[in-house]
């Protein structure tokens, strides 16, 4: 049995010289808010994303916010969501007084399920939110039709997605806006942050006078904004993990490879035609006794985690008045919490450590 010193953790957060360097740095400059490196870490980003622009910002979760402020969603209006995801996605939607409308997802990306988005959709809504989970892209090419034939704006939660793409597209570049998260446990982070991507003009204005207290200029406040700014500290971070995510994002779908090729007891992940996966996570089903998987993981020194347990509709601010789940009928939503279990795939595993990845999860036989 592994001691709790030798077990591989299910994620493993970056930093190495080049980001404390960078830090160092700026904090040396003088410069450290709103300043040239967040400049330069925009400029740099619009390359993942087709040219388009780029604003920083100090987390996902103020990214997912601004958009739909910035796009005039309020109270009265529903955004379609799902319930299969954290939590913020939904928090978003309700932090700008907007009703979260819950829609099941496809049991093989665990992303929004396009005909359950377009059963949801009432006189009321205003948007979808389709969510890229574990950096596998949702069908986009559906969820725009639907949104298109009911003029519906779409905000793209690509938190977990740096690079992945559709058909050749990336994330972030379907919808009105596309919002990043740079939490250290992403496939690229600056400790905390956030970007919102978009190709209109004016919107990426709006979301640049929302995070700045509602300024360009210091003092002429054109609207009521926020302090969502994102540090130079974490922009310069930022820039230094963006700089080596090409070379990460085919070590995980490496890594992801090595362990469809010998996992044979649970469902690994699968990818949709055109999609490019990321592997944010490594998710796969357990038919049987997950705890059970986890704890034999654990003894043969493999660290797992369950994203997500409990359901969005389920968490306890989205309970009616009774203290019960609301109207929703989400069979697969359902189904993935209680069956999913990530393993580890993050680029810094060793040689080593992915053959005993691959040593401990290849071989175990789940009982029902």
């Amino acid at each position: 049995m592994a001691g709790s010193h030798d077990v591989i953790p299910p994620a493993r957060p970056v930093i190495g010289d080049g980001e404390i360097e960078a830090a160092v740095r700026v904090l040396r400059s003088g410069m450290v808010v709103q300043g040239p490196e967040v400049a330069a870490f925009e400029q740099e980003f619009a390359e993942l994303v087709a040219g388009r622009h780029c604003v920083a910002v100090n987390s996902g979760t103020s990214a997912l916010q601004l958009s739909l402020l910035a796009l005039g969603l309020g109270p009265g209006d529903e955004v379609v969501v799902p319930s299969f995801t954290f939590a913020a996605t939904a928090n978003a939607v309700r932090l700008v007084g907007a009703t979260p409308v819950f829609a099941d997802i496809e049991p093989g990306s665990f992303c929004l399920d396009p005909a359950a988005v377009a059963a949801a959709i009432t006189p009321r809504t205003a948007a979808i939110m389709p969510v890229h989970l574990y950096g596998h892209p949702a069908a986009m090419d559906r969820i725009m039709a639907i949104a298109e034939r009911h003029g519906l704006a779409v905000v793209e939660d690509a938190a977990q997605a740096h690079a992945a793409s559709l058909h050749g597209r990336p994330v972030g570049t379907f919808g009105a806006a596309g919002c990043f998260s740079f939490y250290p446990t992403k496939n690229m982070h600056c400790l905390e942050g956030g970007m919102v991507t978009t190709g209109d003009a004016q919107l990426a204005r709006t979301l640049r006078l929302l995070r700045n207290q509602g300024m360009e200029q210091r003092y002429a406040n054109e609207i009521v904004g926020a302090n969502m700014r994102l540090t130079d500290v974490a922009a310069a971070i930022g820039r230094e993990q963006l700089r080596r995510l090409p070379e990460w994002t085919e070590r995980r779908r490496a890594n992801a490879k090595f362990l469809d090729s010998v996992i044979t007891g649970m469902q690994t992940p699968s990818v949709a035609d055109g999609a490019y996966h990321v592997y944010h996570q490594y998710t796969v089903r357990v038919r049987g006794d997950r705890d059970a998987v986890q704890q034999r993981l654990r003894e043969r020194g493999v660290g797992s985690a369950v994203y997500y347990p409990t359901p969005v509709h389920r968490l306890r601010p989205y309970l009616d008045a009774g203290g019960r789940p609301g109207p929703w009928d989400l069979p697969e939503t359902e189904r993935a919490s209680r069956e999913v279990l990530s393993l580890p795939v993050y680029p810094t595993l060793t040689d080593a450590e992915l053959d005993r990845i691959g040593a401990a999860a290849g071989g175990l036989q789940v009982v029902s």
